[in-house]
Protein backbone atom coordinates (compact mmCIF):
# COMPACT_ATOMS: atom_id res chain seq x y z
CA UNK A 1 0.00 0.00 0.00
CA UNK A 2 1.01 3.24 -1.00
CA UNK A 3 2.59 5.62 2.16
CA UNK A 4 -0.17 8.16 3.29
CA UNK A 5 1.77 11.22 4.25
CA UNK A 6 -0.82 14.38 3.46
CA UNK A 7 0.07 17.62 5.32
CA UNK A 8 -2.60 19.90 6.03
CA UNK A 9 -2.37 23.90 5.97
CA UNK A 10 -2.99 25.53 9.81
CA UNK A 11 -5.71 27.80 9.03
CA UNK A 12 -9.06 25.68 9.14
CA UNK A 13 -6.52 22.13 9.44
CA UNK A 14 -9.57 20.19 10.87
CA UNK A 15 -12.18 20.80 8.24
CA UNK A 16 -11.16 18.37 5.69
CA UNK A 17 -9.64 15.63 7.90
CA UNK A 18 -9.72 12.06 6.04
CA UNK A 19 -11.00 9.63 7.78
CA UNK A 20 -8.99 6.31 9.33
CA UNK A 21 -5.79 8.33 7.62
CA UNK A 22 -2.82 9.33 8.97
CA UNK A 23 -2.23 13.16 8.11
CA UNK A 24 1.04 15.11 8.72
CA UNK A 25 0.25 18.47 10.82
CA UNK A 26 2.31 21.22 8.81
CA UNK A 27 3.79 23.06 12.08
CA UNK A 28 5.01 26.70 12.14
CA UNK A 29 8.12 28.35 13.95
CA UNK A 30 9.95 26.30 16.67
CA UNK A 31 9.28 22.62 17.39
CA UNK A 32 10.37 20.33 20.19
CA UNK A 33 13.10 18.39 19.78
CA UNK A 34 13.34 14.89 18.50
CA UNK A 35 12.76 12.01 20.90
CA UNK A 36 11.72 8.64 21.74
CA UNK A 37 10.23 7.02 25.33
CA UNK A 38 8.90 10.20 26.73
CA UNK A 39 5.10 10.61 28.11
CA UNK A 40 2.41 12.47 26.92
CA UNK A 41 -1.04 13.36 27.49
CA UNK A 42 -3.68 15.64 26.00
CA UNK A 43 -5.30 18.12 28.35
CA UNK A 44 -7.69 21.08 27.27
CA UNK A 45 -6.78 20.71 23.70
CA UNK A 46 -2.92 20.85 24.36
CA UNK A 47 -0.60 17.57 24.23
CA UNK A 48 1.72 17.74 26.89
CA UNK A 49 5.00 15.95 25.99
CA UNK A 50 7.26 15.19 29.10
CA UNK A 51 10.96 14.18 28.95
CA UNK A 52 11.97 10.93 27.60
CA UNK A 53 15.39 10.18 25.53
CA UNK A 54 17.80 11.00 22.62
CA UNK A 55 20.86 9.76 21.22
CA UNK A 56 21.21 8.34 24.45
CA UNK A 57 20.80 11.66 26.98
CA UNK A 58 17.81 11.97 29.32
CA UNK A 59 15.71 14.68 28.28
CA UNK A 60 14.22 17.42 31.28
CA UNK A 61 11.75 19.75 29.38
CA UNK A 62 8.19 19.81 29.35
CA UNK A 63 6.94 20.85 25.73
CA UNK A 64 3.42 22.16 25.09
CA UNK A 65 1.45 21.81 21.12
CA UNK A 66 -1.42 23.74 21.20
CA UNK A 67 -4.16 21.34 18.84
CA UNK A 68 -6.05 24.81 17.72
CA UNK A 69 -3.11 27.15 16.83
CA UNK A 70 -0.65 24.30 15.81
CA UNK A 71 1.93 25.86 18.10
CA UNK A 72 4.83 24.56 20.29
CA UNK A 73 5.40 26.08 23.77
CA UNK A 74 7.92 25.57 26.57
CA UNK A 75 6.65 24.72 30.14
CA UNK A 76 8.85 26.34 33.00
CA UNK A 77 8.74 24.61 35.81
CA UNK A 78 9.62 25.49 39.50
CA UNK A 79 9.85 23.77 42.99
CA UNK A 80 7.19 24.33 45.44
CA UNK A 81 9.71 26.34 48.10
CA UNK A 82 11.24 28.22 45.41
CA UNK A 83 14.73 27.69 46.62
CA UNK A 84 15.03 23.34 45.77
CA UNK A 85 17.27 22.22 42.99
CA UNK A 86 14.85 21.47 39.95
CA UNK A 87 17.23 18.65 39.00
CA UNK A 88 16.26 16.98 42.12
CA UNK A 89 12.76 17.48 41.96
CA UNK A 90 12.51 17.33 38.72
CA UNK A 91 15.03 15.19 36.54
CA UNK A 92 15.66 13.97 33.36
CA UNK A 93 14.10 11.06 32.74
CA UNK A 94 12.32 8.52 30.14
CA UNK A 95 10.64 5.00 29.61
CA UNK A 96 8.48 6.63 32.29
CA UNK A 97 4.67 6.82 32.16
CA UNK A 98 2.00 9.46 32.82
CA UNK A 99 -1.33 10.44 34.02
CA UNK A 100 -3.64 13.46 34.34
CA UNK A 101 -5.11 13.36 38.05
CA UNK A 102 -6.76 16.30 38.83
CA UNK A 103 -5.13 19.38 37.95
CA UNK A 104 -2.18 17.54 38.01
CA UNK A 105 0.40 15.39 36.15
CA UNK A 106 1.51 12.18 37.71
CA UNK A 107 5.02 10.54 36.41
CA UNK A 108 5.23 7.18 37.59
CA UNK A 109 8.54 5.27 37.56
CA UNK A 110 11.25 5.74 34.49
CA UNK A 111 15.05 6.10 34.33
CA UNK A 112 16.85 8.49 35.59
CA UNK A 113 20.75 8.80 36.47
CA UNK A 114 20.07 8.98 40.16
CA UNK A 115 17.14 7.25 40.22
CA UNK A 116 16.26 5.69 43.66
CA UNK A 117 15.53 1.60 44.23
CA UNK A 118 11.98 2.26 44.55
CA UNK A 119 8.91 3.25 42.12
CA UNK A 120 9.47 7.42 42.40
CA UNK A 121 6.02 9.13 41.82
CA UNK A 122 6.59 12.70 40.76
CA UNK A 123 4.09 15.46 39.59
CA UNK A 124 3.25 18.60 37.65
CA UNK A 125 1.05 20.85 38.70
CA UNK A 126 -0.63 22.68 35.71
CA UNK A 127 -2.07 25.50 37.51
CA UNK A 128 0.72 26.53 39.73
CA UNK A 129 3.55 25.28 37.35
CA UNK A 130 5.03 23.41 40.34
CA UNK A 131 6.73 20.02 40.28
CA UNK A 132 8.06 17.99 42.82
CA UNK A 133 7.91 14.23 44.37
CA UNK A 134 5.17 12.56 45.86
CA UNK A 135 5.44 10.68 49.22
CA UNK A 136 4.04 7.07 48.73
CA UNK A 137 3.81 4.59 51.48
CA UNK A 138 2.99 0.86 51.81
CA UNK A 139 4.50 -2.00 49.73
CA UNK A 140 6.67 0.30 47.04
CA UNK A 141 7.50 -2.07 44.27
CA UNK A 142 11.17 -1.50 43.00
CA UNK A 143 11.83 1.40 40.31
CA UNK A 144 11.78 0.60 36.36
CA UNK A 145 10.96 1.84 33.27
CA UNK A 146 9.26 0.19 30.41
CA UNK A 147 5.93 -0.77 32.32
CA UNK A 148 2.86 -0.13 32.11
CA UNK A 149 0.45 1.88 34.13
CA UNK A 150 -3.40 1.38 34.06
CA UNK A 151 -5.79 3.95 35.32
CA UNK A 152 -9.12 2.42 36.84
CA UNK A 153 -11.47 4.56 39.06
CA UNK A 154 -9.01 6.20 41.29
CA UNK A 155 -6.10 3.43 41.35
CA UNK A 156 -3.40 3.02 39.17
CA UNK A 157 -2.17 -0.74 38.16
CA UNK A 158 1.58 -0.59 37.27
CA UNK A 159 2.59 -4.39 35.54
CA UNK A 160 5.91 -5.63 34.31
CA UNK A 161 8.86 -3.23 32.95
CA UNK A 162 12.90 -3.75 33.47
CA UNK A 163 14.26 -2.31 36.74
CA UNK A 164 17.57 -0.75 36.68
CA UNK A 165 19.77 -4.13 36.83
CA UNK A 166 17.66 -4.85 33.92
CA UNK A 167 15.56 -7.78 35.30
CA UNK A 168 12.27 -8.40 33.45
CA UNK A 169 9.45 -7.89 36.02
CA UNK A 170 5.97 -9.73 35.33
CA UNK A 171 4.73 -8.29 38.78
CA UNK A 172 1.09 -6.14 39.21
CA UNK A 173 1.05 -3.21 41.86
CA UNK A 174 -1.23 -1.05 42.60
CA UNK A 175 -1.60 2.67 43.82
CA UNK A 176 -4.22 4.30 45.43
CA UNK A 177 -4.33 8.09 44.74
CA UNK A 178 -6.67 8.81 47.28
CA UNK A 179 -4.30 7.46 50.47
CA UNK A 180 -0.88 7.11 48.23
CA UNK A 181 -0.54 3.72 49.30
CA UNK A 182 0.97 0.96 47.09
CA UNK A 183 0.18 -2.72 47.45
CA UNK A 184 1.32 -5.67 45.98
CA UNK A 185 -1.76 -7.26 43.65
CA UNK A 186 -2.12 -11.36 44.00
CA UNK A 187 -3.73 -12.98 40.91
CA UNK A 188 -4.19 -16.68 40.10
CA UNK A 189 -3.94 -18.18 36.95
CA UNK A 190 -1.21 -18.35 34.47
CA UNK A 191 0.15 -14.47 34.35
CA UNK A 192 2.17 -13.13 31.36
CA UNK A 193 6.01 -14.10 31.13
CA UNK A 194 8.50 -11.13 32.66
CA UNK A 195 8.34 -8.09 29.85
CA UNK A 196 8.54 -4.36 28.86
CA UNK A 197 7.62 -1.96 26.37
CA UNK A 198 4.42 -3.57 26.40
CA UNK A 199 0.74 -1.85 26.76
CA UNK A 200 -2.25 -2.10 29.01
CA UNK A 201 -5.65 -1.27 28.72
CA UNK A 202 -9.00 -1.48 30.59
CA UNK A 203 -12.29 -2.37 29.27
CA UNK A 204 -15.60 -1.14 31.57
CA UNK A 205 -13.41 -0.71 34.36
CA UNK A 206 -13.31 -4.87 35.24
CA UNK A 207 -10.70 -6.22 32.61
CA UNK A 208 -6.62 -5.31 32.24
CA UNK A 209 -5.32 -5.94 29.07
CA UNK A 210 -1.84 -6.68 27.98
CA UNK A 211 -0.40 -6.83 25.30
CA UNK A 212 2.69 -7.28 23.10
CA UNK A 213 6.34 -6.17 24.37
CA UNK A 214 9.05 -8.56 24.64
CA UNK A 215 11.77 -10.33 26.78
CA UNK A 216 15.43 -9.90 25.63
CA UNK A 217 15.49 -11.97 23.24
CA UNK A 218 12.04 -12.45 22.12
CA UNK A 219 8.98 -10.22 20.85
CA UNK A 220 5.91 -10.81 22.17
CA UNK A 221 2.06 -10.49 20.25
CA UNK A 222 -0.05 -12.35 22.76
CA UNK A 223 -3.08 -10.66 24.48
CA UNK A 224 -3.57 -11.04 27.94
CA UNK A 225 -6.53 -10.30 30.26
CA UNK A 226 -6.76 -10.01 33.90
CA UNK A 227 -9.83 -10.10 35.64
CA UNK A 228 -10.29 -7.43 38.44
CA UNK A 229 -13.02 -8.68 39.94
CA UNK A 230 -11.79 -12.17 40.47
CA UNK A 231 -7.87 -11.26 39.95
CA UNK A 232 -7.40 -14.75 37.34
CA UNK A 233 -5.33 -14.25 34.31
CA UNK A 234 -6.63 -15.73 31.11
CA UNK A 235 -5.22 -15.54 27.23
CA UNK A 236 -8.64 -15.56 25.46
CA UNK A 237 -9.27 -16.90 21.77
CA UNK A 238 -8.78 -13.37 19.83
CA UNK A 239 -10.09 -13.72 15.87
CA UNK A 240 -9.60 -11.29 13.11
CA UNK A 241 -6.39 -10.11 11.01
CA UNK A 242 -2.65 -11.24 12.15
CA UNK A 243 -0.73 -9.41 14.51
CA UNK A 244 2.72 -9.25 14.16
CA UNK A 245 4.67 -9.58 17.57
CA UNK A 246 6.29 -5.96 18.88
CA UNK A 247 7.73 -4.01 21.61
CA UNK A 248 7.63 -0.15 21.92
CA UNK A 249 4.69 0.55 20.17
CA UNK A 250 1.54 2.86 21.46
CA UNK A 251 -1.94 2.12 22.89
CA UNK A 252 -5.23 3.92 23.66
CA UNK A 253 -9.08 3.35 23.64
CA UNK A 254 -11.79 5.04 22.71
CA UNK A 255 -15.17 3.01 23.98
CA UNK A 256 -14.79 -0.31 23.20
CA UNK A 257 -11.52 0.10 20.78
CA UNK A 258 -7.76 -0.35 21.18
CA UNK A 259 -5.91 1.42 18.82
CA UNK A 260 -2.23 0.13 18.49
CA UNK A 261 0.51 2.22 16.96
CA UNK A 262 4.08 1.60 15.70
CA UNK A 263 6.67 -0.70 17.24
CA UNK A 264 8.87 -2.97 16.33
CA UNK A 265 11.16 -5.61 16.81
CA UNK A 266 14.82 -3.36 16.71
CA UNK A 267 14.81 -4.29 12.84
CA UNK A 268 11.65 -3.58 11.48
CA UNK A 269 8.86 -1.03 12.38
CA UNK A 270 5.53 -1.86 12.41
CA UNK A 271 3.61 0.15 9.34
CA UNK A 272 -0.44 -0.94 10.66
CA UNK A 273 -2.52 0.55 12.97
CA UNK A 274 -4.04 -1.71 14.65
CA UNK A 275 -7.61 -1.57 15.69
CA UNK A 276 -9.27 -4.55 18.75
CA UNK A 277 -12.83 -4.32 19.43
CA UNK A 278 -12.18 -5.31 23.59
CA UNK A 279 -16.14 -6.56 23.16
CA UNK A 280 -15.74 -8.67 20.31
CA UNK A 281 -12.25 -9.66 21.07
CA UNK A 282 -11.63 -8.95 17.04
CA UNK A 283 -8.08 -7.57 15.69
CA UNK A 284 -8.69 -5.45 12.66
CA UNK A 285 -6.58 -3.02 10.43
CA UNK A 286 -6.85 0.47 10.20
CA UNK A 287 -4.60 2.02 8.02
CA UNK A 288 -1.18 1.40 6.63
CA UNK A 289 1.55 3.61 6.41
CA UNK A 290 5.23 3.17 4.37
CA UNK A 291 8.54 1.74 4.98
CA UNK A 292 10.40 4.14 7.11
CA UNK A 293 7.64 6.19 7.95
CA UNK A 294 8.01 8.16 11.37
CA UNK A 295 5.05 6.61 12.71
CA UNK A 296 7.02 3.17 11.80
CA UNK A 297 8.67 3.74 15.33
CA UNK A 298 9.80 2.32 18.42
CA UNK A 299 9.21 4.68 21.85
CA UNK A 300 6.38 7.19 20.07
CA UNK A 301 3.31 8.36 21.70
CA UNK A 302 -0.31 8.52 20.49
CA UNK A 303 -3.60 10.39 22.06
CA UNK A 304 -6.78 10.73 21.96
CA UNK A 305 -8.42 14.42 21.72
CA UNK A 306 -11.24 16.41 20.98
CA UNK A 307 -10.65 19.60 18.76
CA UNK A 308 -13.55 21.71 16.94
CA UNK A 309 -15.97 18.58 17.66
CA UNK A 310 -14.02 16.36 16.04
CA UNK A 311 -12.41 13.13 18.19
CA UNK A 312 -8.88 12.32 16.33
CA UNK A 313 -5.67 10.58 17.78
CA UNK A 314 -2.26 12.07 18.00
CA UNK A 315 1.13 10.98 17.40
CA UNK A 316 4.53 12.21 18.02
CA UNK A 317 8.04 11.39 18.36
CA UNK A 318 10.08 7.86 17.97
CA UNK A 319 12.81 6.38 16.78
CA UNK A 320 12.97 4.22 13.37
CA UNK A 321 16.57 4.75 12.50
CA UNK A 322 16.36 8.54 13.32
CA UNK A 323 14.60 10.42 15.98
CA UNK A 324 11.72 11.99 15.14
CA UNK A 325 9.25 15.23 16.43
CA UNK A 326 6.39 15.85 13.66
CA UNK A 327 2.77 15.59 14.86
CA UNK A 328 0.82 13.57 12.97
CA UNK A 329 -3.30 12.87 13.64
CA UNK A 330 -6.20 10.54 12.91
CA UNK A 331 -9.53 11.82 12.32
CA UNK A 332 -12.15 9.14 13.71
CA UNK A 333 -15.05 7.63 12.36
CA UNK A 334 -17.93 8.56 14.77
CA UNK A 335 -19.56 4.66 15.43
CA UNK A 336 -21.79 3.43 18.34
CA UNK A 337 -20.10 2.22 21.78
CA UNK A 338 -21.06 -1.02 23.04
CA UNK A 339 -23.48 -1.06 25.89
CA UNK A 340 -23.30 -4.30 26.74
CA UNK A 341 -19.66 -4.70 27.91
CA UNK A 342 -18.56 -8.45 27.03
CA UNK A 343 -17.72 -11.16 30.19
CA UNK A 344 -14.36 -12.83 29.48
CA UNK A 345 -15.69 -16.31 30.28
CA UNK A 346 -14.45 -19.89 29.61
CA UNK A 347 -16.01 -21.95 26.96
CA UNK A 348 -17.33 -24.28 29.33
CA UNK A 349 -18.74 -21.30 31.23
CA UNK A 350 -20.63 -20.18 27.98
CA UNK A 351 -21.87 -23.39 27.62
CA UNK A 352 -23.63 -23.83 30.59
CA UNK A 353 -24.81 -20.35 30.27
CA UNK A 354 -26.25 -21.39 26.62
CA UNK A 355 -27.33 -24.81 27.96
CA UNK A 356 -29.70 -23.18 30.98
CA UNK A 357 -30.96 -20.67 28.78
CA UNK A 358 -32.53 -22.83 25.86
CA UNK A 359 -33.60 -25.45 28.50
CA UNK A 360 -35.76 -22.37 30.10
CA UNK A 361 -36.76 -21.58 26.47
CA UNK A 362 -38.17 -25.16 26.21
CA UNK A 363 -40.25 -24.97 29.61
CA UNK A 364 -41.52 -21.50 28.68
CA UNK A 365 -42.14 -22.87 24.81
CA UNK A 366 -43.94 -25.92 26.30
CA UNK A 367 -46.00 -24.02 28.63
CA UNK A 368 -47.47 -21.85 26.05
CA UNK A 369 -48.99 -24.52 23.98
CA UNK A 370 -51.22 -25.58 26.61
CA UNK A 371 -54.60 -22.95 25.22
CA UNK A 372 -56.18 -20.92 28.12
CA UNK A 373 -59.60 -21.66 29.23
CA UNK A 374 -62.03 -20.09 27.72
CA UNK A 375 -63.16 -16.40 29.04
CA UNK A 376 -67.17 -17.73 29.00
CA UNK A 377 -67.17 -21.27 29.81
CA UNK A 378 -70.52 -23.71 28.82
CA UNK A 379 -72.38 -24.19 32.38
CA UNK A 380 -74.44 -27.32 32.31
CA UNK A 381 -76.31 -29.57 35.58
CA UNK A 382 -72.98 -30.91 36.64
CA UNK A 383 -70.37 -27.92 36.28
CA UNK A 384 -67.83 -26.38 33.70
CA UNK A 385 -67.53 -28.30 30.41
CA UNK A 386 -63.39 -28.00 31.47
CA UNK A 387 -63.80 -30.58 34.81
CA UNK A 388 -61.49 -29.28 37.72
CA UNK A 389 -59.78 -32.41 38.34
CA UNK A 390 -58.25 -32.62 34.97
CA UNK A 391 -56.80 -28.56 35.43
CA UNK A 392 -54.99 -29.65 38.22
CA UNK A 393 -53.71 -33.05 36.54
CA UNK A 394 -52.73 -30.78 33.20
CA UNK A 395 -50.48 -28.35 36.18
CA UNK A 396 -49.30 -31.42 38.01
CA UNK A 397 -48.19 -32.58 34.42
CA UNK A 398 -46.16 -29.53 33.96
CA UNK A 399 -44.84 -29.34 37.31
CA UNK A 400 -43.53 -32.53 36.88
CA UNK A 401 -42.28 -31.43 33.17
CA UNK A 402 -40.26 -28.47 35.07
CA UNK A 403 -38.85 -30.54 37.81
CA UNK A 404 -37.04 -32.84 34.86
CA UNK A 405 -35.94 -29.68 32.80
CA UNK A 406 -34.41 -28.36 36.11
CA UNK A 407 -32.94 -31.63 37.17
CA UNK A 408 -31.53 -31.57 33.59
CA UNK A 409 -29.87 -28.29 33.58
CA UNK A 410 -28.39 -29.06 36.68
CA UNK A 411 -26.75 -31.74 35.13
CA UNK A 412 -26.07 -29.82 32.08
CA UNK A 413 -24.18 -27.71 34.79
CA UNK A 414 -22.26 -29.93 36.80
CA UNK A 415 -20.82 -31.18 33.23
CA UNK A 416 -19.68 -28.01 32.00
CA UNK A 417 -18.43 -27.29 35.37
CA UNK A 418 -15.79 -30.76 35.10
CA UNK A 419 -15.36 -29.40 31.40
CA UNK A 420 -14.33 -25.99 32.36
CA UNK A 421 -11.79 -27.30 35.30
CA UNK A 422 -10.38 -29.90 32.43
CA UNK A 423 -10.08 -26.66 30.00
CA UNK A 424 -8.77 -24.67 32.61
CA UNK A 425 -5.91 -27.59 33.30
CA UNK A 426 -5.55 -27.57 29.76
CA UNK A 427 -4.88 -24.16 29.37
CA UNK A 428 -2.61 -23.82 32.44
CA UNK A 429 -0.29 -27.14 31.39
CA UNK A 430 -0.57 -25.08 27.84
CA UNK A 431 0.97 -21.87 29.41
CA UNK A 432 3.39 -23.86 31.53
CA UNK A 433 4.47 -25.32 28.31
CA UNK A 434 5.18 -21.93 26.47
CA UNK A 435 6.90 -20.68 29.54
CA UNK A 436 9.56 -23.89 29.36
CA UNK A 437 9.47 -23.22 25.65
CA UNK A 438 10.69 -19.65 25.97
CA UNK A 439 12.99 -20.58 28.73
CA UNK A 440 14.77 -22.82 26.34
CA UNK A 441 14.72 -20.92 23.39
CA UNK A 442 16.03 -18.07 25.79
CA UNK A 443 18.75 -20.98 26.86
CA UNK A 444 19.82 -22.36 23.37
CA UNK A 445 20.29 -18.54 22.05
CA UNK A 446 22.99 -18.53 25.25
CA UNK A 447 24.13 -21.40 24.39
CA UNK A 448 24.39 -20.89 20.55
CA UNK A 449 26.11 -17.11 21.66
CA UNK A 450 29.04 -19.23 23.81
CA UNK A 451 29.56 -21.46 21.26
CA UNK A 452 30.44 -18.75 18.69
CA UNK A 453 32.39 -17.27 21.21
CA UNK A 454 34.02 -20.80 21.85
CA UNK A 455 34.79 -21.37 18.06
CA UNK A 456 36.28 -17.63 18.10
CA UNK A 457 39.17 -18.73 20.83
CA UNK A 458 40.04 -21.70 19.21
CA UNK A 459 40.18 -20.48 15.70
CA UNK A 460 42.61 -17.85 18.31
CA UNK A 461 44.03 -20.76 19.71
CA UNK A 462 44.57 -22.63 16.67
CA UNK A 463 46.40 -19.98 15.03
CA UNK A 464 48.95 -19.36 18.47
CA UNK A 465 49.45 -23.08 17.76
CA UNK A 466 50.47 -22.65 14.38
CA UNK A 467 52.20 -18.82 14.84
CA UNK A 468 54.19 -21.41 18.25
CA UNK A 469 55.19 -24.48 15.44
CA UNK A 470 56.93 -21.65 13.02
CA UNK A 471 58.55 -20.13 16.22
CA UNK A 472 59.76 -23.29 16.78
CA UNK A 473 61.03 -24.47 13.36
CA UNK A 474 62.86 -20.88 13.68
CA UNK A 475 64.14 -21.07 16.57
CA UNK A 476 65.68 -24.74 15.11
CA UNK A 477 67.17 -23.60 12.30
CA UNK A 478 69.11 -20.73 14.48
CA UNK A 479 70.19 -23.13 16.09
CA UNK A 480 71.41 -24.95 13.67
CA UNK A 481 72.90 -21.97 12.04
CA UNK A 482 74.84 -21.20 15.22
CA UNK A 483 75.74 -24.68 15.25
CA UNK A 484 77.21 -24.64 12.11
CA UNK A 485 79.07 -21.31 12.44
CA UNK A 486 80.40 -22.67 15.79
CA UNK A 487 82.20 -25.40 13.98
CA UNK A 488 83.69 -22.89 11.04
CA UNK A 489 85.04 -20.99 14.21
CA UNK A 490 86.71 -23.68 15.38
CA UNK A 491 87.70 -25.15 12.10
CA UNK A 492 89.36 -21.95 11.67
CA UNK A 493 91.13 -22.02 15.00
CA UNK A 494 92.89 -25.22 14.61
CA UNK A 495 94.30 -24.08 11.32
CA UNK A 496 95.33 -20.84 12.90
CA UNK A 497 97.12 -22.97 15.67
CA UNK A 498 98.87 -25.45 13.10
CA UNK A 499 100.62 -22.30 11.50
CA UNK A 500 101.76 -21.70 14.93
CA UNK A 501 103.46 -24.43 15.12
CA UNK A 502 105.18 -24.69 12.41
CA UNK A 503 107.07 -21.31 13.05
Amino acid sequence: MEEIRKEIDVGDWHSNLPHDEWTQLTVPGSRASARYKHAAVVVDEKLCIVGGSRNGRYLSDVQVFDLRSLTWDSLKLKTEDGDGSLGEAFPAISDHRMIKWGHKLLLIGGYSKNQSDNMSVRFIDLETHLCGVVEASGNVPVSRGGHSITLVGSRVFVFGGEDKKRRLLNDLHVLDLETMTWDVVETSQTRPVPRFDHTAATHSDRYLLIFGGCSHSIFFNDLYILDLQTMEWSQPHVQGDDVTPRAGHAGITIDENWYIVGGGDNSTGCLETLVLNMSKLVWSTSTHVGARHPLASEGLSVCSASVFGENILVAFGGYNGKYNNDIFVMRLKPGESSSHPKIFKSPAAAAAAASVTAAYAIAKSDSSDFPPPPANPTLNGTGNSFPERDIRNTIDSIKEEKRTLESSVAETQVENSKLREKIDEVNSTHAELSQELQSVQGQLISERSRCFKLEAQIAELQKALESGQSIEAEVEMLRKQKLASDEREDGTVKKQGWGWGTR
